[in-house]
């Protein structure tokens, strides 16, 4: 859906003019409600937008706020930490009705961050840590503000409009079995030799899919026949041992390819 007024409606490609333009994140909850408001974009965003990119009042840029809606907006004003702009054309990306959440055993890792750039870019729609048994330290009670950061920067370098949904389960295969009644389906990539059905992409575009993957070191035995006996279905990634953000990788894959074949 598109409101639109001036330069980004008639002559140019929007899908285009989109794409080229420098993107920047506003809040939701400041989004405008309609074509010609004036918005405030203030903070790390508006440091960007002025001190490093050197953008000009009359400049055309894009914003998004993570929920599916984004637009093109004209600087109106800019200082250092402040940015006024007003809204040229306002479009809304309805949220996919399938779509993929990995839930990943919490560990310690520098490669965490490359797990929020590859869900967004590949288009998972959560992402979930859990206390695994063999977890290395504890996951936090609820999401640091630097994952969804991260997240940001790769939507804005990829063009999705939608950011995922962080979460944390510390509590464990119980409180990950109760967030399973959220979803279509769910999941458990357990490298066990009994496992046979491997995971794939047609498994992926049945509608809201929960993914579960292990830590470093895999599931703890107990611990994976309780989520099997709770009804998450064993599959196998392949007959090679991979990596968790290997794993996540691949089943982040798998679910943006059945999205590409989903009509």
């Amino acid at each position: 859906m598109t409101q639109g007024r001036g330069f980004a409606s008639g002559l140019f490609d929007r899908d285009v003019i989109m794409a080229r333009l420098n993107t920047f994140f506003l809040p939701p909850d400041q989004w405008p409600a309609s074509v010609g408001d004036v918005v405030t974009l203030a903070g790390a965003e508006a440091r960007h937008m002025g001190t490093v990119l050197r953008t000009e009042a009359g400049r055309a840029v894009r914003l998004f706020d993570g929920t599916g809606r984004t637009g093109l907006f004209t600087v109106e004003d800019i200082a250092k930490n402040r940015a006024r702009l007003v809204a040229d054309s306002l479009d809304i990306h309805p949220a996919p009705v399938s779509g993929l959440t990995l839930a990943i055993g919490w560990c310690k890792s520098k490669r965490r961050d490359y797990l929020f750039e590859k869900t967004v870019e590949l288009k998972g729609i959560g992402l979930i840590f859990w206390q695994a048994a063999r977890s290395q330290g504890r996951v936090p009670d609820s999401p640091k503000d630097t994952w969804m950061d991260k997240c940001v920067q790769a939507a804005k370098q990829c063009g999705n409009p939608h950011l995922p949904v962080l979460g944390t389960l510390p509590g464990g295969a119980d409180e990950l079995i109760e967030r399973a009644a959220g979803f279509d389906q769910c999941l458990l990539a357990w490298e066990s030799e009994d496992i046979s059905t491997p995971l794939a992409p047609s498994a992926l575009s049945k509608g809201r899919t929960l993914v579960v993957i292990g830590p470093e070191g895999g599931f703890d035995r107990l611990e994976a026949e309780k989520l099997a006996g709770a009804g998450f279905a064993p599959v196998t990634l392949g007959d090679s041992i991979l990596r968790w953000e290997t794993a996540a990788a691949y089943c982040l894959s798998l679910g943006f390819y059945s999205g590409q074949e989903t009509p």
